[in-house]
């Protein structure tokens, strides 16, 4: 780990700014790693990433969707029409407003999405079991109940 220092805001420890970049840094490269695991190559990030906030939403309009994934609404359409055309998503009429299309999973989306669940799960259990002695994984987790709190409001 790059442990070159980096300014320190004033009033704030010195092993805070190491602790906050190498937090940082690990999880970011552990957030990439676990979507590298399940990564499937019919699919696009943009296109997974979708994928999993219609899961997440359930029921939800294209234009809602492209808000809360930050694209352009057209932007949002075309991976929507994969999504759709792989049979991973259903669009179907708005009860409130008939112009309107709610955006859905499928059975098979909803598969997709707990298969990949599943295999990151998996990936990274193994990985703490392989890399790790009961030891150390009794001190990631108290490390991480400490770092729970940053989590809260």
């Amino acid at each position: 780990m790059d442990h070159t220092p980096t300014e320190v805001p004033e009033g704030v420890s010195a092993s805070a700014a190491r602790a906050a970049r190498d937090l940082r840094v690990v999880f970011s490269r552990l957030r990439r790693r676990i979507r590298e695991v399940a990564r499937d190559e019919d699919l696009t990030p943009s296109q997974v990433s979708a994928l999993t906030l219609v899961g997440k939403h359930g029921a939800a309009t294209a234009s809602a969707l492209a808000s809360a994934e930050g694209v352009r609404p057209q932007s949002m359409a075309a991976t929507l029409a994969v999504l759709e055309q792989r049979g991973l998503i259903r669009r179907s009429p708005d009860p409130d407003d008939g112009r309107r299309q709610l955006v859905t999973l499928t059975d098979g989306g909803h598969e997709r999405i707990e298969g990949d669940r599943q295999t990151r799960a998996e990936w990274l259990t193994r990985a703490l079991h392989e890399r790790y002695t009961e030891d150390e994984r009794q001190t990631i987790i108290e490390a991480f109940t400490l770092l729970e709190r940053l989590s809260r409001p």
